[in-house]
């Protein structure tokens, strides 16, 4: 469908591998740089981590509150989409109340859960689940399934096929004809739902919902009947309350210290180019330390003018150091930045228009196609722009990337896995794993020591040489912005005796993108030949 293709960056017919994993995330450090990450592209938006419902959910969801999320939310088992997969479905998690018992239990007990709000989901329906799970921890509480019946939903479990008979989850224009829900529907289901919470608190002689929070004392058990199963049930660990006077629920928002990351003052010298568009220049000394550099001034461009930005190179900044993590994350298009030096993890991750170049010092002695100048998982879900690094970098390169144009002298492990879109030049080495999962886009390998295909992943791709003329010329205006950016030595030799090095590359082709290209070339071809016959 074009709306879905659209949306993913991509072209209609082409197999989306949803959703990937979270490649960016190895532990909680990882997951407090993406919360930063996120932060400073948007100051004002809630942070929310979602954990699924499981026995020891709650050590995980201290280290969530120490990542300073602001929001947590564990997914009970009950509760899962239509295109989830069955055995997701029937077997992954466990019921909310035990998660969500044990997560504010450890919270609490740890002096976090002031700090943060925990939310749980999992086939809520009515004002008594809302009850239980508030005297369980939970100060938020989401509907999914509930709403969508409301609407409808008969439950075909075909969200994913783009075959829903009643027009609730579909583009399909003839499908949609048939949805008859109405939004007075789910405003009025919600009504009764919140009515429903007021009787509850009124018989229990409360006024507020946070009054109730964590409030496990106030849950009697019904006697059960003796010589019974139900009778030998212990709900001691699940009703359990920390006593211990820290807050039972959220009292302070977090901090996330963004006012002094480097692109306050960044933000403050372009404002220029911000209200009117006009062209700057900017130089930042740069350290390891200053970390999501550009992020917030994107967030800004982003703000002010959407999808769109800036005009190119409206912003040009270079930088002198050894850049932090996520340094041009989220860069937006009319943004420039060029780094003299060195970059850690998540260069430009999601990169969105925005322009990267990196090479060592001007003064450096080594050969920058044989040394690593910046870290892992760069390029991770890139959506446009385009990157020139002179010289290696690590694994997970271009991951998801589904439209930037990127230019690296070799990689590591598991480059251009889950590709989409876009195209990526490696002049140099690879690592094993290259283009695990590759639905979409081209990427140009140097292949040197003619053995790059025991390093590919033939699963969904085709390696060949570069016999079109399109590809070779296209392969060749690559390698000279590559040179025009960074002045890179190895593709300056390159370009000299082109010829040559031209016939050393290999193109790698997703299958099923190749042949959607070909039929839509195909189908252009007949409506010119069928515009040319009706002329005539």
């Amino acid at each position: 469908d074009r709306v879905i293709a659209r949306t993913r960056h991509s072209i209609p017919g082409i197999s989306l591998i949803s959703p990937p994993p979270h490649h960016d995330i190895y532990s909680i450090e990882d997951l407090a740089q993406l919360i930063f990450d996120l932060k400073n592209v948007n100051p004002r938006a809630r942070i929310s981590v979602k954990l699924v419902a499981e026995s020891g959910v709650g050590t995980i969801a201290a280290g969530v509150a120490k990542a300073k999320a602001d929001l947590i939310v564990i997914s009970g088992a009950e509760g899962g989409t239509g295109a989830s997969p069955a055995s997701s479905v029937r077997y992954a998690g466990i019921p909310p109340e035990i998660g969500l018992s044990e997560t504010q239990q450890t919270l609490v007990l740890n002096g976090l859960r002031g700090q943060v709000r925990l939310q749980t989901d999992g086939q809520l329906k009515t004002g008594r689940d809302i009850i239980s799970m508030a005297l369980l921890g939970a100060e938020e509480f989401a509907f999914g399934t509930a709403a969508l019946i409301v609407l409808g939903c008969v439950m075909m479990r075909k969200c994913h096929a783009n075959t829903c008979p009643v027009g609730v989850a579909t583009q399909d224009e003839r499908l949609r004809k048939h949805f008859r829900g109405h939004y007075e529907y789910v405003v009025n289901y919600f009504r009764f739902l919140a009515q429903e919470v007021r009787e509850y608190l009124a018989e229990m002689g409360f006024t507020r919902l946070d009054d109730i929070v964590g409030r496990t004392d106030l849950i009697e058990l019904k006697p059960a009947a003796p010589d019974t199963k139900a009778a030998l049930l212990d709900f001691g660990r699940l009703l359990h309350r920390v006593d211990n006077g820290a807050a039972l629920h959220n009292v302070s928002p977090q901090r996330h210290d963004i006012n002094h990351v480097l692109d306050v003052p960044m933000l403050a010298a372009a404002r220029e180019a911000l209200d009117n568009r006009r062209e700057v220049s900017l130089e930042y000394a740069i350290a390891n330390t200053d970390r999501s550099v550009g992020a917030m001034l994107s967030g800004a461009v982003a703000a002010r003018y959407g999808e769109q930005g800036l005009p190119d190179r409206t912003i040009q900044v270079r930088f002198k150091g050894s850049a932090g993590q996520s340094f041009g994350a989220f860069l937006a298009r009319g943004i420039s930045f060029r780094l003299e030096g060195e970059a850690n993890d998540y260069l430009g991750k999601g990169l969105s228009g925005g322009h990267i170049s990196v090479q060592p010092p001007v003064r450096s002695g080594f050969a920058a196609e044989d040394n690593t100048i910046a870290g892992n998982t760069l390029l991770y879900g890139a959506t446009s722009g385009e990157v020139y690094i002179n010289g290696r970098v690590g694994e997970r390169f271009a991951v998801r990337n589904s439209g930037a144009v990127a230019v690296v002298e070799g990689v590591g492990d598991h480059c251009c896995e889950y590709m989409t879109g876009g195209r990526v030049v490696v002049l140099g080495e690879t690592g094993r794993n290259f283009a695990a999962g590759m639905s979409g886009g081209v990427a140009y390998v140097w292949d040197k020591h003619r053995n790059f295909d025991y390093f590919c992943n033939m699963d969904m791709v085709e390696l060949s040489l570069l016999e079109d003329a399109s590809a070779r010329k296209e392969l060749h205006e690559l390698v000279r912005r590559h040179y025009l950016h960074t002045g890179s030595e190895l593709a300056r030799a390159m370009l000299d005796d082109w010829a040559r090095y031209v016939d050393e590359f290999i193109q790698v082709t997703p299958i099923e993108y190749k042949k959607v290209l070909a039929e839509e070339q195909m189908r252009k071809l007949q409506e010119k030949i069928a515009e040319v016959q009706r002329d005539y």
